[in-house]
């Protein structure tokens, strides 16, 4: 069967009213449950490192590149998606997606070594990163404007809950079972999830021969993937002196993204870009985009220190610092439908101003954290930080892919995806990095390892503070759309 015959059924042949939103709801719903499932997957290695150290036998620098290996691949894969969402229809690129998934999956739960395991995170993320682009780009085009927000918030719900739950999951699996079950429960859900969508899912938009630009894939390849790899060994050269300095794929990432932007802006002209640049000149999508950004930046920086600091010097187990984080991430999902409505209802402003503020003034009060701070303040001070991120990102992502005209809807969400798994990678290298060089410093002065473990934090969560005004600042100028479906 061709791509064209795919296609959605012409005007005389159109289901009825009610079988239309009957067959939109079910599209959403399996794209929600496999997306659900494809990021509680990504959270779920974190606790999961001690284990893997010592049953492979692997350094805690090498043990780090499941995680590094992963968002490399994620950030050259999702500029690319923006094409595959025009040139393939939905059913295609959901199979594509949760196939390659699945089969990461199984290549991890088989693999014999760290190099195979690798390898299956690899393939992995490379159908994670298609599946949140799909997931919003079918959003955008089946929801009416003034319903966008209620469906963002369930949206939410999937990327907010998944990532608290992914690790209590984790240290429940590892309490009782071998790592390899971490994939082995996961893949029979990717599997019947693979299963459902093949069968259920139609076609909802309408593909158009886009031509690809050979030259711009490796250009993406080669830049992101350069960048984001300099900036997480920026953290592992504050500990001990690499072979290669992290300055050097840094260095080649940036220029290469140049030559890549100035690729795209040149193809663009005739519709032809990898990744559409036009997005960018949308102030409306820019402003929400850029303060995602800044959030997953010190979002990340604090979901890798949070554990460090619970673990080690307040000497949690991985079972209770899972529980710890879990209200939080349920109480951001419980949010979300709520702001989606109140989007819907007062526009973004309400909503993504004060979140920001809450946002920013708990980022300030980690700075002050002691080796003695209580378990409870803790726990009080992630609920807190998770309410005021349910208050922002339900509303910068519908502000944002709801100031795009429709042609651009899939470039806008592979523009969002691309800057936030960047954005989180400085986050994690900035973080780390403050951290392990403000510690060896406070133990060449005599002080304990717990001590010094948490003047590193909180000079880290300092930073993070400080990056946090740039979001406060921003969330004033952000704009609820008209519609969307407007000419450039």
């Amino acid at each position: 069967m061709s791509l064209d015959s795919q296609a959605v059924s012409p005007a005389d042949n159109l289901p009825a009213p009610e079988d239309h939103d009957a067959r939109n709801r079910l599209v959403i719903g399996l794209l929600l449950v496999s997306t659900f499932v494809v990021i509680l997957n990504e959270t779920i290695m974190g606790v999961a490192l001690p284990h893997l150290m010592a049953d492979l036998k692997i350094s805690a620098n090498r043990a780090q590149w499941l995680t590094t290996a992963f968002m490399l691949t994620m950030a050259v894969i999702i500029p690319v998606t923006g094409y595959l969402l025009q040139r393939l229809n939905t059913r295609p690129v959901f199979i594509l997606a949760m196939s390659l998934f699945s089969g990461g999956t199984l290549i991890s739960a088989l693999a014999p070594g760290f190099t195979m395991l690798v390898i299956g995170r690899i393939v992995q993320a490379s159908g994670t990163a298609i599946m949140m682009p799909l997931l919003m780009t079918t959003i955008m085009h089946l929801v009416p404007p003034q319903s966008r927000g209620k469906t963002m918030g369930n949206i939410s719900i999937v990327i907010s809950v998944a990532p608290a739950i992914g690790p209590t999951i984790s240290g429940l699996i590892l309490s009782a079972l071998d790592w390899r079950w971490l994939f082995l429960l996961v893949l029979p859900i990717a599997l019947a999830a693979l299963a459902l969508g093949a069968w259920k899912i139609s076609n909802i938009t309408e593909p158009k021969k886009a031509p690809i630009d050979v030259l711009s894939i490796p250009l993406s390849a080669l830049g992101f993937g350069c960048f984001v790899y300099g900036l997480s060994g920026l953290g592992e050269a504050a500990v001990h002196t690499p072979i290669v300095s992290p300055w050097f794929p840094l260095i080649v990432g940036a220029a290469v993204i140049a030559i890549f932007i100035l690729r795209q802006l040149q193809l663009q002209r005739h519709d032809q870009a990898l990744l559409d640049m036009r997005t960018l000149t949308i102030k409306a999508f820019t402003i929400p985009a850029m303060m995602m950004a800044i959030l997953m930046m010190s979002m990340f920086g604090v979901f890798i220190l949070l554990p460090i600091y619970l673990q080690n010097v307040l000497g949690l187990t991985t079972l209770e610092t899972g529980l710890l984080l879990l209200p939080g991430g349920l109480i951001m999902g419980l949010c979300a439908p709520t702001v989606g409505s109140l989007f819907d209802k007062y526009g973004p402003v309400p909503l993504v101003v004060p979140g920001a503020i809450l946002f920013s003034l708990l980022m300030w009060s980690l700075t002050f954290i002691q080796p003695g701070t209580s378990f409870w303040w803790m726990l009080i001070a992630h609920v807190i930080l998770s309410i005021g991120l349910a208050l922002m990102f339900t509303p910068l992502f519908t502000a944002s892919l709801g100031a795009l005209p429709s042609t651009l809807y899939s470039h806008g969400s592979a523009m969002i995806g691309t800057t936030q798994q960047v954005a989180g990678a400085a986050g994690t290298a900035l973080f780390v990095a403050v951290m392990t060089m403000t510690g060896s410093n406070a133990m060449s002065d005599g002080v304990t390892v717990a001590a010094a473990t948490t003047a590193g934090i909180r000079t880290a969560f300092f930073c993070g503070a400080i990056i946090s005004i740039a979001a406060v600042i921003m969330a004033f100028f952000v704009k609820k759309p008209a519609g969307g479906d407007h000419d450039l």
